[in-house]
């Protein structure tokens, strides 16, 4: 009788202990998935952490087109585009010095350098032929206007203190035969402008008529001349 009361005792005993450890089981795998048997994915590495990475790195590279964040302000305060290219405004007589650089003499040719010197305290442009014309001491033209050489113009930007030149020359009146006159300035009016600049003229008699008396001129290139 003891042994047979033993024995149901056991019988009972072991499905209880079989129930409690299949419980116990089913307690530690609840913590890895949900209701569907789907495995839970940890809070650090959710979807919704990444979602709201994406959402931080995307605003400021807003596409373009779009009027989002960020973009908004970048219009509103974009900065005009200077053209630090744009060319200086041009000489104005008023600028300029002339003057008459020394005489280099040719096979037959006198040569004379017109200098243009600005005198502003800003940057101007010169560009193209001087005006020049020979006057007696009432200011009378003596001569036809000369005539320009077949130059390509080219912009000469003038620092303050800075120089141009165009080159006047003519044939040697007393070679060519030519008829002449005596200046006593040169009226030199800057490219583009209707004022011109009075300079003395103290380098001699100038072809005014006759067999190759034309006076011609160049335009007008960086430095004196000299």
């Amino acid at each position: 009788m003891g042994r047979a009361r033993t024995f149901h005792s056991l019988h009972r005993v072991t499905p209880l202990v079989t129930a409690v450890a299949l419980l116990g089981l089913l307690a530690a795998c609840d913590g890895g998935a949900d209701s569907t048997g789907a495995a839970r994915t940890p809070a650090a590495t959710s979807g919704r952490t990444t979602g709201s990475a994406t959402a931080d790195t995307g605003s400021p590279t807003t596409g373009p087109g779009t009027t989002g964040p960020g973009t908004a302000d970048t219009v509103g305060t974009e900065s005009p585009v200077t053209q630090s290219g744009a060319a200086a405004p041009r000489c104005r007589t008023s600028e300029l010095r002339a003057s008459i650089g020394r005489p280099s003499p040719g096979a037959g040719q006198r040569n004379f350098p017109i200098v243009l010197t600005n005198t502003a305290d800003r940057v101007c442009t010169v560009r193209g032929y001087p005006g020049a014309a020979f006057v007696d001491a009432s200011g009378k033209q003596l001569g036809p206007d000369p005539k320009r050489s077949p130059d390509t113009p080219t912009t000469v930007t003038l620092a303050p203190g800075r120089s141009a030149w165009a080159g006047l020359s003519f044939a040697s009146p007393e070679i060519s035969g030519a008829r002449t006159a005596l200046p006593t300035a040169l009226l030199v009016t800057p490219p583009d402008e209707r004022d011109p600049l009075k300079v003395t003229w103290t380098a001699g008699e100038v072809p005014v008529a006759g067999n190759e008396s034309a006076v011609r001129l160049t335009v007008v290139q960086p430095g004196t001349g000299g």
